[in-house]
């Protein structure tokens, strides 16, 4: 178990775990070991550099512009320009309404990724996909019960504040209204700031002024993880990922939580001691979402279509 400011080995690669008073956290291996990333496996896989965003609204253009500089970028409608792809990119939505709850839309972006996801799949066999749509959470879950991925190899985008060099915080559950921000565990340099300030965390933020003050922040959230996976940093980021038998979660629900991504996608998870209060909340979420994701269709109808 790493301490603070530990370095812990696997497959004989090395991940960066940010520092946490000790006891704090501790590794999960993530999945089977058939689905596990090794260095066997890894030496299998023909070499892929190839990117690919999906949806070119204002969040698509907003990661892309973060690849500007890579040697040769190609656009087209026809997902035979995806073929090959070492990570997958999807961006595209139906956007809420100000005052609309994003749950509202999970059927017609379950309808949208039932068109997306079998036409990726079918280029690329072996690609890592990285989820940025809204909800996120729930359409993570929706890309891996229509393609049948290993579960690592399906990342929903998290929070920001990835492996800071510093500061030291989780915002974990649903990237939505029922999210626990773990106060009790946000420190700076191990000195927990809750202890420093009891008031830390009571004060409630206007979800959509935050979005009209965020500006480009998806576009360098994303890169950072295309990084950690195109480059095999085994960095710890914050992002939604199957949970299932976490924090006694008994549901197939994708949540935010710390885990190490690599080139084979998520191989440990990061368990953050909680308090009870806490867990209380993120088991809400892990409600709130299951319920909504009962209602999924997934019935593959198609009726209608996706302007990349």
């Amino acid at each position: 178990m790493p301490g603070a400011g530990a370095t812990a080995t696997k497959s004989g690669s090395h991940c960066h775990v940010p520092p946490m008073p000790a006891g704090h956290a501790f590794l999960i291996p993530f999945g089977s070991k058939s689905n596990m990333a090794t260095l066997k496996d890894q030496k299998k896989r023909p070499p892929q550099d190839k990117i690919i965003v999906v949806g070119v609204g204002a969040v698509g253009m907003a990661c892309a512009i973060f690849f500007l500089r890579t040697p040769k970028i190609v656009s087209g409608k026809d997902y035979n320009v995806t073929a090959n792809s070492k990570l997958v990119i999807i961006t595209a939505w139906a956007c809420e309404q100000e005052g609309e709850s994003r749950l509202n839309l999970v059927q017609p972006n379950v309808n949208i990724f039932k068109f997306i996801i079998p036409n990726v799949v079918k280029y690329s066999t072996n690609c890592n996909l990285l989820i940025v749509s809204n909800p996120v959470d729930i359409l993570t879950y929706v890309a891996w019960k229509i393609n049948g991925f290993p579960k690592n190899c399906i990342i929903g985008s998290g929070w920001l504040g990835v492996h800071p060099l510093s500061c030291h915080g989780w915002v974990l559950g649903e990237r939505g209204d029922s999210s626990v921000p773990v106060w009790s565990g946000v420190n700076v340099a191990d000195v927990s700031l809750k202890t420093l300030h009891p008031d830390l965390g009571t004060d409630t933020d206007n979800a959509y002024e935050v979005i009209k003050l965020k500006g480009w922040d998806i576009g360098p959230s994303v890169a950072d993880l295309a990084e950690s996976i195109m480059k095999n940093l085994r960095r710890v980021h914050l992002i939604s990922t199957m949970i299932k038998g976490l924090y006694g979660i008994k549901d197939n629900v994708f949540l935010n939580v710390p885990c190490i991504l690599g080139q084979n996608g998520i191989s440990d998870l990061v368990k953050v001691s909680l308090t009870p209060e806490e867990e209380i909340c993120l088991k809400k979420s892990a409600v709130t979402l299951w319920g909504i994701q009962k209602t999924c269709n997934f019935i593959f109808v198609y009726l209608f279509i996706v302007i990349l």
